[in-house]
């Protein structure tokens, strides 16, 4: 068995950070709320844990060919029965005979399935997303955060697989299940004391044995801490001196579950330098420590720090609880439209809806979406159309609609035509936008986002969205 190399790295976080200081003080006659400094990531309405999973597997996808395999890790998936790696293959436009693959269970399921991988002969996308439900004024609420990781593997890359142990270990510091959705923790002392001593230390010390590298060497870590002052005890315990870039990302954007080492890994990848030893650990039900050397620098990292630094800080909490659906408002007669999918239309076009797959005809006109006779005043009839991905493609602004009548979760709905470079135009709707609202002519990127939620069925559809091609900064 040959083990192999991080060859690129992606991380997402939606656009939305809330103010923790300002959510603590809509609080503060409560005494309750957590945290109380830095901000958390907030998912927009028409985000989950596939969508924002789907947008680090872009920012990773980099690969010189297609991976063999795609994995979605995550504790948050919006689906029991219905697979979600198989949409990220289509969303991404690999092959259908791309293998498959979701992960779940517990906040190391993103680790596990990295570990697995590096321990393979096959190059793996491992891509992880969570949107983690929680209560109005529990610690989780503030603490926690929205957000996608992602990690490609492949014989040679930038940061090279020392050696790995994992733990198996039923201690139950935090559980939600079909009858408690809501994350339920364990008192934090208990957690600290118990995990430190009985899974985090003896797993790290196997993984550094492996690896046939001292504690001291190592020169940044990537952990998310299941209890406050964890990493500080390991530190002290195994002789570690190296920063825990998880404890920055926590500050800035929450607790990122199943997310948050690979995106903390991420972060590493950007600051170490040649040489540089990376320790990173996945915790639950468990312990997952990797060693990883690097060997320059990491494809994708620089954009994932970056992500950080671009977004919409806001302080309303009232909006903050209806975007996590702890609130639920009467939006009136026109939120009971009812938008049901059916299983023949998405076994029909599913894959190009999912995949923004338009064609081009022999004339070289791009459309949006294919049709047996083309949209070219031009055509003489029916004729096959080339594929054409328009996910990636740059677009720009050509007129825009601001409607506060029909209904959406976060108003207005936006709503305008997208002029492709490829010479496409495509209606769309918007999203990510600023106070300001969008402007004709600007910049405009292509986000996967959820396009219809049916309620009634639980079920919900994919599709593409147009949003500015570039963030505010959230510092500002």
């Amino acid at each position: 068995m040959r083990s192999n190399c991080i060859a690129s790295v992606g991380a997402y976080l939606p656009l939305l950070r809330l103010d923790r200081k300002a959510a603590a003080g809509a609080l503060r006659w409560s005494g309750l709320g957590g945290a109380r400094n830095g901000r958390r990531a907030v998912a927009g309405w028409d985000e989950d844990a596939l969508t924002l999973a789907v947008e680090a597997a872009r920012g990773a996808a980099t690969l010189r060919a297609a991976p063999d395999d795609v994995v979605f890790a995550s504790t948050s998936a919006p689906f029991f029965e219905r697979g979600h790696a198989p949409l990220i293959v289509h969303a991404l436009g690999l092959a259908g005979t791309t293998r498959s693959l979701d992960a779940s269970g517990s906040r190391r399921a993103a680790t596990s399935a990295l570990m697995r991988a590096l321990e393979s002969d096959r190059t793996t996308l491992v891509a992880a997303g969570e949107r983690r439900p929680t209560e109005p004024g529990s610690a989780a609420q503030l603490g926690f955060g929205d957000g996608g990781a992602a990690v490609a593997t492949a014989v040679e890359g930038a940061a090279r697989y020392l050696g790995g142990a994992s733990v198996s270990h039923d201690l139950v510091d935090m559980y939600s299940s079909r009858e408690h959705p809501a994350p339920y923790m364990a008192e934090e002392r208990f957690v600290r004391d118990v995990t430190v001593t009985d899974v985090l230390a003896p797993t790290v010390r196997a993984a550094c044995a492996a690896a046939g590298v001292a504690p001291s060497a190592i020169a940044l870590a990537a952990f998310a801490e299941p209890a406050t002052g964890s990493y500080a005890a390991l530190a002290r315990s195994l002789g570690l001196v190296a920063p825990n870039t998880g404890t920055d990302l926590a500050a800035r954007a929450g607790d990122l579950g199943a997310v948050h080492p690979l995106f903390a890994l991420a972060l590493a990848c950007e600051q170490a330098q040649a040489g540089d030893i990376i320790l990173v650990i996945g915790f639950g039900s468990g312990c997952d420590a990797l060693l990883f050397e690097v060997t320059g620098p990491v494809p994708g990292a620089a954009e994932a720090a970056r992500m950080l630094s671009r977004g919409l800080a806001f302080t309303d909490y009232i909006r903050f609880l209806s975007l996590t659906g702890s609130l639920d408002l009467d939006w009136g007669i026109r939120a009971e439209f009812e938008q049901k999918a059916q299983a023949t239309v998405l076994s029909r076009y599913g894959r190009d809806m999912l995949g923004f797959i338009g064609g081009r005809d022999s004339r070289g006109n791009v459309q949006f979406p294919k049709t047996r006779m083309p949209v070219d005043p031009r055509a003489t009839g029916p004729e096959p159309l080339e594929n054409i991905r328009l996910a990636d493609e740059p677009a720009r602004l050509v007129s825009v609609t601001a409607d506060r009548l029909n209904f959406t979760p976060d108003p207005p709905f936006q709503f305008g035509l997208a002029q492709f470079a490829n010479g496409a135009r495509v209606m769309m709707e918007l999203t990510d936008t600023d106070p300001g609202g969008f402007e004709v002519g600007e910049s405009l990127t292509m986000r996967f986002r959820i396009k219809s939620l049916d309620r009634r069925r639980g079920f919900r559809t994919y599709f593409w969205k147009a949003a500015p091609a570039e963030r505010p900064s959230v510092e500002e």
